[in-house]
């Protein structure tokens, strides 16, 4: 059975593409600055966000790979890397013997403290400076529903 496929319309194709391309530059600009002036990484501060967003600065390590969409590789290769450097350390579930928590240390702590800042300056100077209050709103809400069809369809 052929199915037939959905081709974007000049307009979807022009909004896909536009976001696309926003969220590479974004990226690429936030990623350069971190790393410049915080000699930090984007997947270090994702890792210490989702980290200081958590009770007691631990989470499962499957959990946190889950919530940054990494691979299990990816997110064991990261840890250890950062675990060099002293900002995370790797906890051993005593629990169930399997699993491991990823927990911030307090290099982990300073580093994202010296660093939040100078991101935020940043998300404000090359996105939030330039959309109105209402564009903002639209964006989050946008935002929202596709990230909640997103998790209900995770696999």
């Amino acid at each position: 059975m052929e199915e037939t496929v959905r081709w974007l319309t000049p307009e979807e194709q022009h909004a896909w593409r536009t976001f696309v391309r926003l969220h590479e530059k974004l990226g690429g600009r936030l990623s350069r600055l971190l790393q410049t002036e915080s000699n930090m990484s984007a997947a270090d501060f994702a890792v210490l966000v989702n980290l200081t967003d958590v009770p007691e600065g631990r989470q499962r390590f499957l959990d946190l790979a889950r919530a940054l969409e990494w691979e299990k590789s990816r997110m064991s290769h990261h840890v250890a890397r950062m675990a060099k450097r002293g900002l995370v350390v790797r906890d051993e579930c005593a629990e169930d013997g399997r699993g491991a928590f990823v927990v911030i240390t307090e290099a982990g702590r300073a580093a994202i403290e010296a660093a939040a800042p100078l991101h935020v300056e940043a998300v404000r100077a090359l996105f939030l400076d330039h959309v109105t209050p209402g564009e903002l709103r639209t964006l989050a809400q946008i935002s929202e529903r596709v990230v909640g069809k997103l998790d209900e369809d995770a696999s």
